[in-house]
């Protein structure tokens, strides 16, 4: 059967969420063109056509990843609930889940990252997005007198370093630290940024 023919935006994002998963199967460092191509039966001709290296593929598709979880983010943050609500909720979605595809792909991206400025500068953007989503909904909480944080940015930033420290550890070497855990020390930590109890989590409705 003959492939439909996709105008270019719909091609590219056939390529890229092809490339998404290629990259969480292999790994970036044996990730190839035709790899890419093969899972969608395209030649590698056309995924260069559209990337023209696989260093811009890659960036692209970590792009791509990053807006899917940069949406589900603020879809969490922008519920009507209170700032308290959300944020728990945004925190609990954070942590990995089940064989945590998600993170093994931020991963391989952080390292990657490291000799790849293109990619680093996605992986930094993500990180200054995510941030600032979390500082506006902790300084919308404190303006309403639901808790108090006097540095919303900051407590963003150490919850952010913490929860991807835990997850790293989590993804990295599997059963160290069962998710029950580090969902008790992210409500903890929660917990002190905007100075409430932890019980103000074991809510209905939290």
């Amino acid at each position: 059967m003959a492939r439909v023919r996709l105008g270019v935006a719909e091609r590219r994002e056939e390529l890229l969420r092809a490339a998404v998963g290629q990259i969480e199967a292999r790994g970036v460092a044996a990730l190839r063109i035709a790899d890419v191509a093969a899972a969608l039966g395209v030649s590698s001709a056309l995924v260069l056509y559209h990337f023209s290296t696989k260093e811009k593929l890659v960036a692209a598709a970590f792009a791509h990843a990053a807006q899917d979880d940069l949406a589900r983010l603020r879809a969490l943050l922008g519920r009507r609930a209170s700032a308290l609500e959300r944020l728990h909720g945004a925190v609990r979605w954070y942590a990995p889940t089940g064989d945590a595809k998600g993170w093994r792909l931020w991963i391989e991206g952080w390292a990657a990252a490291l000799r790849e400025p293109a990619l680093r500068e996605v992986a930094l953007d993500l990180d200054r997005q995510w941030k600032t989503a979390l500082a506006q909904v902790v300084a919308e909480g404190t303006a309403a007198g639901e808790f108090a944080c006097a540095d919303p940015v900051s407590a963003a930033g150490r919850l952010t370093a913490m929860l991807d420290g835990l997850a790293v550890q989590m993804t990295s070497y599997a059963g160290s630290l069962p998710r029950t855990t580090m969902l008790e020390w992210a409500d903890e930590a929660l917990a002190r940024e905007l100075g409430v109890e932890r019980a103000a989590f074991d809510r209905p409705g939290k």
